[in-house]
């Protein structure tokens, strides 16, 4: 299609505001953005729609237009709900780079644009794509009844003969297709997710093609077609929120038809992302509102009426007041400033997912708040009977990471972690700082382990362990340093495993027979092992004390 045909769909309501001589350009898609350099998402021929959330002063219309251009783009639409009228220096900065710029008014939808243009650009590569818009367009237009992206990969199965399904970046399955057989196992979508964030980390264009027990899958982002969380995000905060559409086929032989064809139905998937995004809102605002009483130390009261209106909310139906728990998460990069609480959010957010849940959207139990570095949850338990406190209800530390703990460390690849603690159920509002607090140093305990995605729990809280996040950094390194590194020079030398050696030793509780049994070693070898520790470290692993040093060693490696 030609940019002048936007001007005539009445329905889009732009206003050419430049670029009259430019207007017989072809738009091959069309990608929203208020990133400052978008020039990573784009490949040429786009109509780009921007909120102008990246323009802090009059200087920023230059180099945003320049970085357009040079991507070859065909046009720019500037929405007019953020700062009213367009800005003259992005009018001028477009004249300059004989950009063809549009105004879009305040209440038109950038959805409706992407869906017109997509529709267009669709069907007169491929008619087949035309029937998947309209039914979408349907869809759109009745809400949540309509049935989701799954009428979209329906009609991928039915008219394209292609087995398709949307994951979360945690492996989760949110939608897939029920004409085209089973749905995917678990394991199976947890691989692709970590394939597809490793992949993503890397800097790779997609699709990008994965082979899993015998089967190529071929991994398409899905792009949130929304603003961005905070207009500076990188990769590494983007490709943990992004969703992706796995297709059981090769793309490598694909036509560029095809791949375009394709590429347009992510853009459709991600309306009904943003959709889902726009849903939760209200939720999120209930939390962050609580959570601002709790740490501003307002009376019980006044947070007990927030948590009444945000009962029925996040459990509609529900009879009695339901007790609440606190989950606190944090992502962190290395050499990086920025604030990650927005990122921390969404995976809060779609780590207490309930399983159980059904509909369209099943994390509607869920309200998750951030400040700061910080994402912090309040999550509704129905009330328990009389005879139990709460404390052994609710959400488990260990549980909460099982599943998304692969994708989730194929994400943060080397440089990031993630790190949760949860509280114990608390059952009304004077419990709730305690519980926020509580869940923020089971955090902190998670912190001091080792691995990329660590979680704690409040039963933790009770434990030597609670100490060790509390121990200055040079202080453990030099403890674990003074114990650990004659063992670990010697393993590298020999391959001894002497460390592995002790951490089983101590786990067996310094049984001889149930350590060889679990190391499959003969008693012997194993008395040899433990003989050499002693000698390298000059302890004597039957004491109590040096026990207790090297289990805290390791605990602190």
């Amino acid at each position: 299609m030609r940019l002048r045909a936007l001007l005539d769909t009445d329905a889009l309501g732009l206003r050419l505001l430049g670029g009259e001589d430019e207007l017989d350009r072809s738009v091959r898609g069309v990608m929203t953005t208020d990133l400052r350099d978008p020039s990573r998402y784009l490949s040429g021929g786009e109509l780009v729609l921007t909120g102008l959330a990246w323009r802090r002063d009059a200087d920023d219309s230059e180099p945003f237009v320049r970085i357009l251009v040079q991507a070859g783009v065909a046009g720019l639409a500037a929405g007019e709900a953020e700062l009213g009228d367009v800005p003259d220096d992005l009018v001028l900065a477009c004249a300059r780079h004989r950009l063809p710029l549009f105004a879009v008014h305040e209440s038109v939808a950038f959805a409706t644009i992407t869906e017109h243009v997509v529709r267009q650009v669709s069907s007169e590569r491929a008619g087949d794509l035309a029937a998947v818009v309209d039914r979408h367009r349907r869809m759109m237009t009745s809400g949540p009844a309509g049935g989701g992206p799954d009428v979209v990969l329906d009609l991928l199965g039915s008219d394209l003969d292609l087995r398709a399904w949307v994951l979360s970046p945690t492996g989760r399955l949110i939608a897939g297709s029920e004409v085209t057989g089973p749905t995917l196992p678990a394991e199976t979508c947890a691989k692709l997710a970590a394939e597809h964030l490793a992949a993503t980390r890397t800097g790779r264009r997609g699709p990008h093609r994965v082979l899993l027990a015998g089967n190529t899958y071929s991994l398409f982002p899905v792009r949130s077609s929304g603003r961005a969380p905070q207009p500076a995000r990188d990769v590494r905060q983007t490709v943990l929120s992004d969703w992706l559409l796995a297709v059981e086929a090769d793309a490598g032989d694909w036509p560029a038809e095809r791949l375009d064809l394709l590429q347009g139905v992510t853009q459709l998937i991600a309306v009904e992302r943003d959709r889902r995004d726009a849903a939760r809102t209200v939720r999120r605002r209930l939390a962050q509102e609580v959570l601002e009483l709790v740490q501003t130390g307002a009376p019980p009261a006044e947070i007990a009426a927030r948590l009444r209106v945000a009962a029925p909310v996040l459990l509609p139906g529900l009879g009695a007041a339901p007790h609440w728990q606190v989950v606190v998460a944090r992502v962190e990069w290395e050499g990086q400033e920025a604030e990650g609480g927005p990122v921390a959010q969404s995976l809060l957010e779609e780590v207490l997912v309930d399983p159980l849940a059904t509909g369209p959207e099943p994390s509607d139990r869920i309200a998750v708040a951030h400040t700061g570095d910080e994402a912090i949850a309040l999550v509704p338990l129905p009330a328990v009977t009389s005879e139990h406190d709460g404390s052994e209800s609710g959400l488990l530390a260990d549980s909460l990471l099982q599943s998304v703990r692969e994708p989730l460390s194929a994400g943060l690849d080397d440089d990031g972690r993630l790190t949760l603690g949860v509280s114990a159920a608390v059952h009304s509002a004077e419990g709730l700082r305690g519980a926020l607090e509580e869940a923020r140093h089971a955090r902190r305990v998670a912190a001091a382990r080792s691995g990329r995605v660590c979680a704690a729990g409040h039963q933790e809280l009770a434990s030597h362990v609670l100490l060790l996040p509390f121990v200055p950094d040079d202080v453990r390194r030099a403890f674990t340093a003074r114990l650990l590194d004659p063992l670990k020079d010697y393993d590298r030398r020999h391959r001894a495993e002497l460390i592995p050696t002790l951490e089983a030793f101590l786990d067996s509780d310094g049984s001889w027979t149930r350590c060889a049994t679990r190391l499959h070693l003969h008693v012997n070898t194993l008395r040899y092992r433990v003989g050499r520790i002693e000698q390298l470290t000059g302890r004597d692993l039957s004491r109590l004390e040096d026990k207790l040093d090297f289990f805290l060693a390791l605990r602190m490696s």
